[in-house]
């Protein structure tokens, strides 16, 4: 995961669908209130602080790359909880959770094949994974501006080198995947949660914190407002629908699976 910086308090004002749909991913963990459970990606924390409200005999580690997010969710305080800044793709916990939770997080993973061998070794025994990320599909609009904008003659130069930030898997890129892991009991299921923002303030809002964030750190200041300004501006104008509202996909995998004895050798 590239270490891409994010403002925790804007992306608490502008998370509202995620925190729905995380809160919804919460509520379908079966469990009894002793569990470990690490939070991949961990955000603004407040998922976190839910997952904390369930586990009241356990406790909840979340991690993020990000500084920003983290010292925002560090102003939460619960005895139970603990935020660390880590990047994903560096966990090497041995047997430690019965749960991993992610939400909203790991299409910024790039290598899905090595988290997943990392965090069957983080689970123990009988432990499970409950992830909920981007799939096929998923931001439609904003990825087919971005990218026409990012390849335009005025910018393409300063996107020479630029790694594409995402990795939005199909369900069967992802079945073929999860088929070489020592997982069991695997269910990989496609949601559509398309969305209308009820105004152009939260459209924004949701562009500024996070989509924008990779391309806008590898523009020099001068331009940077300029390319802002005009990826909302097109965005506005292709999403906006006639009642007033505006509406992007948001196509997802939702992932469940259990830890067996071991990971296959090859």
């Amino acid at each position: 995961m590239d270490n891409f910086e994010f403002d925790g308090e804007k992306y608490k004002t502008a998370s509202i669908h995620q925190k729905e749909w995380g809160n919804k991913l919460i509520s379908e963990l079966k469990l009894e209130g002793n569990e470990k459970i690490l939070d991949l990606g961990c955000g603004d924390g407040v998922l976190t602080e839910q997952l904390s409200l369930a586990v009241p005999n356990g406790n909840v580690l979340g991690i993020d790359a990000s500084a920003g997010m983290i010292k925002t969710a560090e102003k939460i305080v619960k005895n139970n909880i603990k935020f660390q800044k880590d990047d994903i793709n560096k966990i090497k916990y041995q047997n430690e959770f019965d749960v991993i939770f992610s939400n909203a997080a790991l299409h910024w993973i790039k290598d899905h094949k090595k988290l997943l061998a990392n965090t069957y070794n983080a689970l123990k025994i009988h432990g499970i994974i409950l992830w909920d990320f981007g799939g096929a599909g998923n931001c439609a609009n904003f990825i087919d501006v971005i990218h026409k904008k990012i390849t335009s003659d005025k910018y393409a130069e300063y996107f020479k080198d630029f790694e594409w930030p995402w990795f939005m898997p199909s369900k069967f890129q992802y079945e073929e995947l999860m088929s070489g892991t020592g997982f069991s009991n695997c269910t990989i299921i496609e949601v559509n949660r398309d969305r209308y923002f009820p105004n152009a303030e939260e459209m924004i809002k949701w562009i500024n914190q996070p989509c924008i964030v990779p391309f806008s750190q590898n523009l020099p200041g001068k331009i940077k407002n300029t390319f802002h300004n005009e990826v909302i501006a097109e965005m506005l104008k292709r999403t906006r629908q006639t009642d007033g509202t505006y509406f992007e996909t948001f196509r997802r995998l939702k992932i469940y699976a259990e830890k067996s004895n071991t990971w296959p050798k090859y």
